[in-house]
């Protein structure tokens, strides 16, 4: 009997495990049909038949994305909405450009683990773990280095240089999704009531209404 329950459990933590990662191809591929209305967990597919070169590639990497907005950054996404070949594929990436001292803020990515390669210049990056802990891990990257950032943590990255920095970040998702804490927090349509977020982050009323003004 103890046997049998043991290899229920077994085989409970091995499907939640495989239900946590997006689905597996179940063909050579999958091409998203951008203009479906079908509603699947994930996109429709296109007609094999009908898929063309142009459907698995993406060009623009090598353009340098416009970092004159409050933070300092800009992401350059190359996930399934800019290329339908990914469709069921489980990856994507993004070109993530810093001007000096700008920051990517603190975010999350709900379905997918983001690993990061430094091409240009210096960060400083950093994820927190989950409660009760939350424990802050940092480090500093130089040209070359490479950083993971586990699925669902938040995590963020700054410029600590004078000159621009770049990096690519591989995703293990096609449509990683993207949570910015602030933006969420303080931007979302409607308000979270001013009185919950003042309890939650023991500051006054007047400083809630400022940031949900800003967002």
């Amino acid at each position: 009997m103890a046997t049998r329950i043991i290899l229920f459990e077994l085989l409970a933590f091995f499907l939640s495990v495989a239900l946590a990662t997006d689905n597996s191809p179940l063909q050579d591929f999958c091409v998203a049909d951008l203009k479906s209305q079908v509603l699947v967990n994930g996109l429709a597919c296109k007609d094999p038949k009908l898929a063309e070169a142009n459907d698995f590639f993406f060009s623009g990497l090598h353009l340098a994305g416009n970092t004159s907005n409050a933070v300092g950054s800009r992401v350059t996404p190359v996930t399934v909405s800019q290329l339908p070949g990914l469709n069921t594929l489980g990856i994507s990436m993004v070109r993530i450009d810093y001007k000096p001292w700008g920051i990517n803020p603190p975010h999350t990515h709900p379905r997918a683990t983001e690993i990061l390669t430094v091409l240009e210049g210096c960060l400083e990056v950093g994820f927190v773990t989950s409660s009760p802990e939350n424990r802050h891990i940092t480090k500093m990257l130089k040209k070359g280095d490479v950083f993971v950032f586990p699925i669902g943590l938040i995590h963020y990255q700054k410029n600590v240089g004078s000159t621009k920095a770049i990096a690519i970040a591989a995703l293990s998702s096609q449509n990683p999704g993207v949570i910015t804490i602030a933006n969420s927090v303080f931007g979302s349509a409607p308000h979270i009531a001013s009185d919950i977020l003042v309890r939650a982050f023991q500051v006054d009323k007047d400083v809630i209404t400022h940031l949900q003004s800003v967002f």
